[in-house]
């Protein structure tokens, strides 16, 4: 009878192989104790998990656990480093194009995914035509609709091949008709961005349009409006480099070629109001149109107009009134209005949340511009404020 004699597995890791292996683990834990610790990620833009406070209530139900977890993956040392190879070993090993929502095209373009439109977002979107074409009727003449379009909308060959992006051109014929119909001025820059695509109209690590395709827009608006344009040759032109921006904060794309863009030394002055109530505000703070403190962040792109305040009024050089209610895309706008109106009134529904109508007959502004991008104007839940009419006491 043949006998089998176990022997013990030659595979097992010689003891200085565990000793080393222990001394790095350990070593590392070390290092994780004593590294410093941070409340924010800048370049993932985002507050980081903190030490999360003990008691016996969060250990029996697991929720300490589960901070305490998330804690240690957002404090690990080096944790930039360990990002950016991730991202590295995604794209060169398995050929990976898509991270967090971002989609990693070529040439070094990102985009934002976008290939369904989800049955929430087309009732927002059909709350938020109804609030722009009903807001256009209560002034006649008075309103602006300006939606600019997405990068993938205008670089689609810079995609990933076959990437299923939903028809933005289709949608965007809908929303112009109908806004057109409440008898609103539509401003559609697909055609002018077509034609000059080989300029510097959009961010390759961004979502936003660049301030040149900003003002690309800017001359429509004034051809429209038969205004004179900002004339860029009379003010100081300063270039900021090294911009990185939300696209690249999500993909950590190893390749990413940084944007750059360029503003205006303009002498006009901003106050940024707070908000109490519908009409209701108080001045804060007067400032420069650029936050230039803001141009060592991460977040350069918010140095215009100082990010996204609720309510805020600019002086101008111009004539009469106008009131922006926009998103960010309207950041890097808004300053070459200064050219033509003498006050200029900011509206961002973030930071109000109230009709519009007391605050334009209050202050009596002229006209009205809708600045959005596709993008966010198709889901933003706060547009509809534009639909909620009121009346000063």
């Amino acid at each position: 009878m043949e006998k089998y004699v176990h022997r013990r597995s030659d595979r097992h890791l010689p003891p200085v192989s565990l000793i080393v292996f222990a001394a790095l683990l350990c070593g590392f834990a070390l290092v994780n104790l004593f590294w410093p610790k941070r409340e924010n990620s800048e370049l993932e833009n985002r507050k980081l998990a903190q030490m999360p406070v003990f008691s016996v209530k969060t250990l029996l139900n697991g929720k300490w656990q589960d901070d305490f977890s998330t804690y240690l993956q957002d404090q690990v040392a080096l944790r930039d480093g360990w990002i950016n190879l991730e991202s590295a070993v995604n794209a060169l090993a398995f050929g990976k194009t898509e991270e967090s929502g971002i989609l990693n095209g070529k040439d070094g373009w990102m985009f934002t995914k976008l290939f369904t439109v989800s049955t929430d977002t087309e009732k927002q979107l059909g709350k938020n035509i109804s609030a722009v074409t009903n807001f256009a009727q209560r002034y006649p003449g008075r309103v602006t609709f300006l939606l600019a379009p997405s990068a993938s909308d205008i670089y689609p060959e810079m995609l990933p091949a076959n990437a299923p992006m939903v028809d933005e051109d289709a949608m965007l014929d809908d929303i112009f008709a109908q806004v057109q119909a409440s008898g609103a001025d539509v401003i559609d820059m697909r055609d002018d961005y077509r034609a000059n695509k080989d300029q510097y109209l959009y961010f390759k690590t961004d979502h936003h349009w660049t301030p040149d395709g900003a003002y690309r827009a800017y001359q429509q608006f004034c051809t429209l409006k038969n205004l004179t344009p900002f004339d860029c040759n009379v003010y100081t032109k300063i270039t900021v480099p090294d911009f990185y921006g939300t696209h690249y904060s999500a993909t950590r794309r190893w390749n990413a070629q940084a944007d750059s863009f360029s503003y205006y030394d303009l002498p006009n002055q901003m106050t940024v109001y707070k908000v109490n109530g519908e009409a209701d505000y108080e001045p804060v703070k007067t400032e420069g149109l650029m936050n230039l403190a803001k141009l060592d962040t991460r977040d350069k792109y918010g140095a215009f107009l100082d990010g996204n305040n609720g309510y805020s009024v600019i002086e101008g050089n111009g004539t009469g009134s106008i009131l922006v209610v926009k998103d960010s895309y309207a950041n890097s706008f808004i300053p070459y209005l200064t050219a033509n109106y003498a006050k200029i009134g900011v509206v961002d529904f973030r930071g109000l949340a109230y009709g519009l109508d007391s605050t334009i007959e209050k202050e009596g502004y002229d006209q009205i511009l809708i600045l959005y991008n596709f993008q966010t104007f198709i889901s933003d839940n706060k547009v509809i404020y534009l639909d909620r009419p009121t009346t000063l006491k």
